[in-house]
């Protein structure tokens, strides 16, 4: 997933996309340890899934706590 189509999703559904994204990652981690993942890729693109996922989260935040100190 790219930034630019994170970044149009609502907080709602951002939240979301980035459970769905660690439990994702979670399955591919236990696949890892019980030598059933064939393609180890995946864990990394799922790495930076989920930090794109938490980068536009805490920029959301960061931005919502500047507008309530001004």
């Amino acid at each position: 997933m790219k930034v630019a189509d994170i970044r149009e999703l609502s907080n709602d559904k951002l939240k979301a996309e980035l459970d769905i994204a660690r439990e994702n990652y979670f399955k591919l981690r236990f696949q890892f340890s019980t030598g059933q993942l064939t393609d180890y890729n995946q864990l990394k693109s799922a790495r930076r899934d989920i930090a794109r996922l938490a980068m536009v989260v805490s920029e959301r935040q960061l931005e919502a706590k500047k507008d309530r100190e001004s």
